[in-house]
């Protein structure tokens, strides 16, 4: 880390006010440290960009082509070629510009900001804009916006596998770090750049930005250019194909007429303008501004694109990976019963669960939304001691509290998570408000209720307690001995849309399969619901035990994955890969990022924390299947658009020029001089030009 400016006066830890800095001043701290980009923003003038479009090898050889016609008295013929090349160089530059404008806007709607302390008020402020010296209020889900010593911190969780490539996330205090390990990501108040939140609240003050971050050397190297896409991957294979043509075919005319005794320099202009004119030399601005139209188009359906080579292969998915949740359900749960380890009714789970709930840091799930809906008093007079994030090995949360009873107060631990989570911890549960020990006929008695309840479609949550003494310091160890006090069960009915969506997702060759860390029953019901039939389902654990060919074979023939986690989700991701399918995954979440980053296109929406929306190629601004495949449909037309401009420059400039390439060889005379093949071939190509605007058929 660099060396940061003054600390802010009263931004400390000690329970004084914080100040952040004033407009002005972040301004001028702006200008000092340069914008908050850990890599090198790849910005050059215009006139740079002008200049590097001369740099294409056929115009090379036009502009020399033309200065030797020049200086060998052919000045007519100079001014044309050149002219040529100057026109068509034009409409590529401000076609490509206006095109990088429009996207550049649509990036805008979707790009990250932090919030900082401006001038005395909590501002949401674009990340690019974080100085040294801003504090910055970070909770679940941020992304940490740049390198900073906490000032203050609750239960914070921080993953910062990108820098230690540790897998946990570490908690983080505000405390100073020992000796020798001040500044790295060890510290216990120190966060970077780079890194997420996972759970908590913290209050950090700003020490470094941008390429002095220690996250700055790894994000010189990501900046460098991605892996190619499919698209850019043909486009690039065309383009060499057109190159061997265009220099078999000169080559061969050149020497030819060469042989015949004909005019060498003559020869060797009209070679040059056969190979411009077999080129598609409007390829670059044709793709450029028909991949910016369809962007445009898209974001009128509530879909803005992030990185214009994604729209081919969101158009070209064929395998939509997604949670069920949100997608084909709405994602909004309502709480339907609160009962006992036995399915008796009771308000003990409900209770328990409320205060876990109100006392989390976490990212609130919509099941945290349920519980809290109640407005219930649970929480009056009880002081949160302690937190142990969820994580999706353990799928469960805790929370230590203590709390008001006769003789004076109690810390109980309260736990909530996945039935599978819980259960096996448990040593006691409570029926009929009665304690009893667990044994294996309870067990399976208790299994029972809650596979019940998930054959009816019903979201599941355990509840579990125990009674402990000290007030802090908890880890998932002391997650044992407890007590189940019993189930919340929730309803999550699928959206209206989702039958006719996942219909034509099917009819335009999109298969859906659901990744999901729901069991098997809920999941099932789910889908059968919209329409998938009775699908093929594979568990987490069998993923675990599968080898790669055998994961690859359960792929093809599998629509739901259950109780999978981050992990097994990305497996499955690059199975479906590398049996060459296109796939789309849609999340929202902290742990969905990988799965993100694997996908061909990542999807996510306006809503999802930054660590999801930064890792997603494509952001929809309203959730929902039906959006989705109306985006998927878009990035179908300017494909098409593309191919329709390839397949109808190419065989036009191939006829055109195969036929007086072949007359030139048996005319004692050219057929057409360099200038009119030229002309010629400007003139059948600018208005292919319309063709970013045409429209497609629905086939």
């Amino acid at each position: 880390m660099s060396s940061a400016p003054p600390a802010t006066p009263g931004a400390t830890g000690d329970g004084q006010a914080l100040e952040g800095l004033t407009n002005k001043r972040a301004e001028e701290l702006l200008s000092q440290f340069g914008p908050n980009e850990p890599a090198p923003a790849r910005r050059s003038a215009l006139i740079f960009d002008l200049l590097q479009l001369f740099l294409n090898p056929l115009v090379v050889i036009l502009l020399v082509a033309s200065a030797i016609s020049a200086a060998l008295g052919q000045v007519a013929d100079a001014g044309i070629i050149a002219g040529i090349v100057v026109v068509g160089i034009g409409i590529d530059f401000v076609q490509t510009f206006r095109s990088q404008q429009a996207v550049k806007k649509l990036r805008e709607q979707v790009c990250l900001t932090a919030t900082a302390l401006r001038g005395g008020q909590w501002r949401e402020v674009p990340r690019h804009e974080i100085v040294p010296g801003d504090v910055v209020r970070l909770s679940a889900g941020d992304l940490v916006p740049a390198d900073g010593r906490l000032l203050q911190a609750r239960d914070l969780y921080v993953q910062q596998a990108a820098l230690t490539g540790e897998s946990m996330p570490a908690e983080k205090e505000a405390r100073p770090a020992e000796s020798g390990w001040e500044g790295t990501p060890q510290a216990p108040d120190a966060v970077f750049l780079g890194t997420s939140i996972v759970s908590g609240t913290g209050i950090v003050q700003i020490t470094a930005t941008g390429q002095r971050t220690a996250f700055g050397a790894i994000a010189a190297k990501l900046a460098e250019r991605p892996e190619e896409t499919e698209f850019e991957k043909g486009l690039r294979r065309f383009g060499l194909l057109i190159m061997r043509a265009v220099f078999f075919l000169v080559l061969f005319i050149l020497v030819v007429r060469v042989a015949l005794h004909k005019d060498a320099f003559e020869s060797f202009v009209f070679a040059v303008a056969l190979a411009v004119g077999l080129t598609p030399e409007f390829l670059p601005m044709i793709t450029s501004v028909t991949l910016a139209r369809g962007a445009v188009r898209m974001s009128r359906e509530h879909v803005v694109v992030k990185h214009l080579a994604a729209i081919q292969n969101f158009g070209s998915i064929d395998v939509l990976c997604s949670d069920k949740t949100g997608t084909l359900t709405a994602g909004v749960m309502t709480l339907e019963s609160s009962v006992d380890a036995l399915g008796g009714a009771s308000d003990q789970p409900v209770r328990l669960a409320y205060l876990n709930s109100r006392f989390e840091t976490g990212i609130r799930s919509p099941l945290d939304t349920a519980i809290l809906h109640e407005e219930r008093q649970d929480a009056e007079g009880c002081r949160k001691c302690d937190e142990i994030p969820f994580d999706f090995n353990r799928r469960r949360l805790s929370i230590v509290v203590e709390r008001p009873v006769a003789e004076g107060f109690e810390r109980v631990l309260v736990s909530k998570g996945a039935p599978e989570g819980i259960l096996p911890l448990c040593e006691f549960y409570e029926s009929s408000g009665q304690r009893h020990g667990m044994d294996l006929d309870a067990r399976e008695r208790i299994k029972r209720v809650f596979e019940d309840f998930s054959r009816q479609g019903l979201r599941v949550l355990a509840v579990a307690y125990c009674n402990v003494e000290k007030a802090s310091g908890f880890s998932a160890s002391d997650e044992r001995s407890l007590v189940l006090a019993g189930f919340l069960t929730f309803a999550d009915p699928p959206t209206p849309d989702a039958l006719r969506s996942i219909a034509a997702l099917r009819h335009d060759g999109v298969q859906v399969k659901i990744l999901t860390g729901d069991n098997e029953l809920v999941a099932r019901h789910v889908v059968g619901q919209v329409g998938l039939g009775d699908p093929v389902v594979v568990l987490g654990d069998d993923i675990e035990r599968m080898t790669e060919p055998a994961l690859g074979h359960a792929v093809e023939r599998t629509t739901i994955f259950a109780r999978v986690t981050p992990m097994q989700k990305l497996r499955i991701i690059r199975a479906l890969r590398h049996y060459g399918h296109v796939v789309g995954y849609m999340g929202d979440g902290v742990n969905d990022a990988p799965s993100l980053h694997s996908a061909d296109v990542g999807i996510s929406v306006a809503t999802a924390v930054d660590v999801a929306r930064e890792a997603a190629d494509i952001i929809l601004l309203q959730p929902g299947l039906r959006i989705l495949h109306r985006g998927i449909i878009e990035g179908r037309r300017a494909s098409a658009n593309v191919q329709k401009y390839l397949l109808m420059g190419t065989s036009s400039n191939f006829g055109n020029m195969f036929s007086m390439a072949g007359a030139s060889l048996l005319l004692p005379f050219l057929p057409l001089l360099p200038t009119q093949i030229l002309l010629t071939n400007l003139m059948t190509d600018f208005p292919e030009m319309t063709i970013a605007r045409d429209s497609v058929d629905a086939e």
